[in-house]
């Protein structure tokens, strides 16, 4: 569960729910990817993209924790046929923070096809195979051990019974491939940038409700599993407001937790460390690398980054392992664009 049904408003409209972020290399440029709408929460009467709703790739270029570039995608309602027409604008410089400014069209497209731009950034949007994985017995005992300041109690759990609670299972997927020449158009000796993703909704006062923040995965299933009040709290504010923000509530969190395990002489000397990385939430990348999520570095995240074996491990300092890996997973991501799995 690196994001799924990650809090009470994310899950009063699945559409608006961001499961994960994904960012890599391509075969043309740098890759954006959000999945929304998974099908474990049952069926939808609309399933797809919230017509009102409004998503968006945010991206910070000089280490400020502040969005220069955004792109915005926004969707029609379903005709009948259940496809939904959609536009995509860039927003950059103090636009692209600014939720009601209009940002420029650089692509009009329908769920299903690919869009293709002048300077060759190509968008898709539809259905796909859900490429994450998790085991649910091992995520809920996390869940209570940073809750609850314990260890990772799995005692009875057999890890040759592991199996993928997302198998099978599908996602709405916004896939976007940018050019470095398009990424990096105002600024192009600086290649280490740093995602977030965001859905919000249209208020009837005329503004906008944050409903969704995505940046690192796992996040939500590390610290409010069982704190949903938090998990509301961090899908709104700004990258730049986490430390203050949060920073002391996941830092007891994880001292707690580190302190049962008996894994740190100082426990909170450890759990500030992690928190340095994991605040602001934000994904870093070095454009043109190959992605890597892994233990030693955060360079973007693949379709099949081990997310939850390294996030769960980091946070605990001890091994903590689901027992099961992208194999897992039903349908595979492919190498050429649109990369997310076919529905299973």
């Amino acid at each position: 569960m690196s994001h799924h049904l990650d809090s009470p408003l994310a899950r009063q409209d699945i559409r608006l729910d961001i499961t994960d972020l994904y960012l890599f290399r391509g075969e043309i440029g740098t890759v954006f990817v959000i999945n929304v709408c998974h099908s474990i929460a049952g069926p939808v009467a609309a399933p797809g993209y919230h017509p009102e709703g409004m998503y968006e790739f945010k991206i910070d270029r000089d280490g400020d924790a502040v969005e220069d570039v955004t792109y915005r995608i926004t969707f029609d309602a379903r005709d009948a046929q259940g496809n939904q027409a959609f536009v995509l604008r860039c927003l950059r410089g103090a636009e692209a923070a600014d939720p009601a400014a209009p940002g420029s069209v650089i692509a009009r497209g329908t769920t299903g096809a690919t869009a293709t731009t002048s300077e060759d950034v190509r968008i898709w949007a539809g259905q796909a195979g859900d490429p994450f994985w998790i085991e649910p017995d091992v995520l809920h005992a996390v869940g209570h051990a940073f809750q609850d300041g314990t260890i990772v109690d799995l005692t009875g759990w057999d890890p040759a019974r592991a199996r993928n609670l997302f198998a099978g299972h599908t996602v709405y997927s916004i896939v976007l491939e940018v050019p470095d020449a398009a990424l990096l158009v105002d600024a192009p000796g600086r290649r280490r940038i740093g995602v977030w993703a965001v859905a919000t909704l249209a208020t009837d006062a005329g503004g906008w409700r944050p409903i969704n923040r995505v940046g690192l995965p796992m996040i939500h299933p590390l610290f409010t599993q069982y704190n949903e009040d938090l998990g509301n709290r961090l899908n709104a504010g700004c990258p730049a407001d986490d430390f203050a923000t949060y920073g002391e509530a996941v830092a007891q969190a994880i001292a707690a937790m580190v302190a049962a395990t008996g894994t740190a002489e100082s426990p909170r000397a450890y759990a500030e460390m992690v928190v340095q990385r994991l605040f602001p939430n934000i994904l870093p990348y070095v454009v043109g690398t190959p992605a890597v999520f892994g233990f030693a570095e955060w360079n973007g995240r693949s379709l099949t980054d081990n997310a939850p074996d390294v996030m769960f491990s980091i946070a605990a300092n001890a091994p903590v392992r689901l027992g099961i890996g992208k194999e897992s997973v039903t349908s595979k991501p492919t190498s050429t664009f649109p990369y997310v799995p076919k529905p299973a």
